[in-house]
């Protein structure tokens, strides 16, 4: 476990939280995703692992494009960094962005969980690349094409919500035996004082042969 996981591990601990998933889990009553003249999808308070030095994998090889055909998505995928907060970044705020791999995870294919985080709507511009991320569900396959034209195939174990002041971090980027794919966005109530989404949706997969 890196530093920035432990600590923040420590903080939830000393709170008390606890959190379960079982299928969906709808920490704040999670109603259907909604546009609204202030939608936005941000990613406050929602913790990244630190970069950490990896040695050379064969089987390293960035993602190219995501295909989730239970919910009709297709998009490209571009390399997305951490913000100065040490939040992840997102990909530019439109509808017909791309969704984003978090450069210094895991690749799909490689053991670890690989990031990938897309917008679920703007205000502008409506319903985005991962608006259906939420109804996924257990069983449902998840494919990404690889820079080396090779397929990264996954299938879904878990789909939950967590309050975006709760984020498990240990849960979501912790280290997986195996390949391991973590799609996030945000949902969960609206915040319209804020401008933003209470929680976030995260899609678990584990790698298929």
């Amino acid at each position: 476990m890196n530093r920035r996981l432990a600590v923040f591990s420590a903080v939830l601990a000393a709170l008390g939280v606890t959190l379960t998933a079982l299928g969906l889990v709808t920490d704040d009553a999670l109603p259907p995703p909604e546009t609204t003249e202030a939608a936005a999808l941000t990613w406050e308070n929602v913790p990244a692992p630190a970069p950490s030095a990896t040695r050379p994998n064969p089987r390293r090889s960035t993602p190219a494009r995501l295909d989730i055909a239970a919910i009709g998505v297709h998009t490209a995928v571009s390399p997305i960094g951490l913000r100065p907060d040490g939040t992840l970044d997102t990909p530019p705020l439109r509808s017909d962005s791309p969704a984003g791999w978090y450069r210094n995870s895991s690749t799909p294919g490689e053991t670890g969980p690989a990031i990938i985080v897309g917008h679920v709507d703007t205000a502008r511009d409506g319903p985005a690349v991962f608006f259906r991320l939420r109804e996924l569900r257990t069983g449902d396959t998840i494919s990404v094409r690889r820079s080396d034209r090779t397929v990264a195939n996954f299938r879904v174990v878990k789909v939950a919500s967590y309050l975006k002041k709760a984020f498990p971090s240990e849960e979501v980027y912790g280290a997986t035996p195996g390949p391991s794919l973590r799609l996030i966005t945000c949902g969960g109530s609206f915040d319209r004082d804020r401008g933003s989404y209470r929680s976030n949706i995260v899609v678990f997969a584990t790698a298929t042969p």
